[in-house]
């Protein structure tokens, strides 16, 4: 049977039915048909309401486009290839339910700014749904510091022993770092909420459309001042898959340390039997699926990205049929960002716990108070660069003779340099260490207390 033809009489022949395929897009864009009905039921109320359709015309789309959203609702209407995409399979359903009537919704329209409208509309919904998981991904986060303020936890640069840390300051550069992606997500939802219905095809139309009405009907701050931006921009979705790669990669580098972590060389954390795998040959093991699969993950969200900026690059104005590439992109993106966020949040608020004897252990046993030697002698009129050069030597002197700066005895101390004192000890022990970092967002308990007050208190605030 030969599909019925899409477009005028312009057209002799309907499409080849390989390239009817190639050309439609109603198997992934079926994903906004709610957001389709939404608009279109707008569009219909605005025809009527500025007299371009009779009222009770516009009552009867209206009626006929709840109709099929019942429809879809229970599985009874699921349109195939034939219709091309999901605005033409929406149309041609109308027209069968309430008549020759249904082919007055397209009035004042075209499927450049219908597409512009349903992407916007999905993409606003499922912004606020990743703002909304970023919250509790933080809140879990912030209930783990408070539980772990005083715990330590040796700190790395270039995955070395650096300085201790406390548990919950490093667990709290992740409520941070998404605390910048709620921010921005939010920032780019005004520019997401901008209405481009009315546009049409890139010229705007002759009939008299009240755009504001529709921009009110859909919950829009304002309208596209310029048609053929309206129709052509996807700033605002390069802008969400920056944002959402952003996500991921903060995603991913807590699941790289979460890996590490939970290795045997580290055993920082054990994971629990809810959120982990074994192996098919080798039953001792116990593997970071989620983590891993994060991280995997993120290629993929930032090679979507990367996708739409090279779609974008070289398109004039206005729309052009390459547009079409963009709703997998951000359908699969949109997925992926919620499926990990939901991942990693369960894997912290009951999928691992910290090891806290290992992690005392592992802080009592390195060089990473050296710094603490140095500052010490500085508060004995050292000046820095002398203590530093000096503690270098201890160091070096230390590991020759097989000892942590701990064990050495108040009279090797000071015949390194006068100025050390029996209260040396208590400067380097790790617990102190910590403490002493009180300087504004450093690791010091007290700072640290006031960090997670802090974002308790901005979280209530929502």
């Amino acid at each position: 049977m030969t599909p019925p033809k899409t477009w005028s009489d312009r057209f002799e022949t309907a499409l080849h039915p390989a390239i009817a395929r190639f050309n439609a897009s109603i198997r992934f864009d079926i994903e906004l048909i709610e957001y389709d009905l939404t608009g279109s039921v707008a569009h219909a109320k605005m025809l009527g309401q500025t007299g371009i359709i009779p009222a009770d015309e516009a009552t009867q789309l209206v009626a006929g486009l709840e109709q099929i959203r019942r429809e879809y609702r229970a599985g009874e209407f699921q349109p195939g290839i034939e219709a091309e995409d999901v605005h033409f399979a929406v149309e041609r359903r109308l027209t069968e339910i309430v008549g020759a009537v249904g082919k007055k919704l397209h009035t004042a329209r075209s499927r450049n700014d219908q597409v512009g409208t349903d992407i916007r509309l999905y993409l606003r919904d499922q912004i606020d749904t990743i703002r909304v998981q970023l919250r509790q991904f933080q809140q879990v986060f912030l209930d783990l510091a408070a539980q772990h303020i005083e715990t330590l936890i040796p700190g790395y640069t270039h995955l070395q022993r650096a300085q201790p840390l406390s548990l919950a300051h490093h667990l709290m550069a992740y409520v941070q770092m998404t605390q910048r992606d709620w921010q921005r997500l939010g920032d780019l939802r005004q520019r997401v909420n901008i209405s481009p219905l009315g546009c049409g095809a890139l010229a705007g139309t002759t009939f008299p459309i009240d755009r504001e009405f529709t921009a009110k009907e859909l919950g829009f701050a304002g309208i596209y001042a310029n048609s053929l931006d309206g129709v052509s921009d996807r700033d605002f979705a390069i802008e969400f898959l920056s944002a959402a790669s952003l996500i991921m990669v903060h995603l991913s580098r807590l699941s790289e340390e979460v890996i590490l972590w939970a290795s045997q060389e580290f055993s920082f954390v054990t994971l629990k039997d809810n959120c982990s795998t074994g192996s098919s040959i080798m039953p001792q093991k116990k593997n970071p699926d989620i983590p891993e699969l994060v991280r995997g993950k993120t290629g993929r969200v930032c090679g979507h990205l990367q996708a739409l900026l090279v779609l974008m690059k070289g398109l004039p104005l206005a729309y052009n049929k390459d547009l079409q590439e963009d709703k997998e992109a951000i359908f699969d993106t949109v997925k992926t960002v919620q499926a990990c966020l939901e991942a990693m949040t369960i894997l912290f608020a009951e999928g691992l716990d910290f090891c806290s004897d290992r992690l005392a252990q592992a802080v009592a046993e390195d060089f990473s108070n050296a710094t603490d030697v140095a500052d010490y002698l500085v508060t004995k009129g050292v000046p820095f660069r002398e203590a530093y050069n000096l503690v270098g030597k201890v160091v070096k002197t230390s590991l020759a003779a097989g000892k942590l700066l701990k064990d050495l005895t108040l009279a090797e101390w000071q015949a390194l340099h006068p100025a050390f004192e029996a209260d040396i000890y208590l400067a380097i022990a790790p617990r102190q260490v910590v403490a002493a970092r009180n300087s504004a967002g450093g690791t010091g308990f007290e700072p640290v207390r006031q960090a997670i007050a802090a974002m308790q208190a901005e979280l209530r605030s929502d």
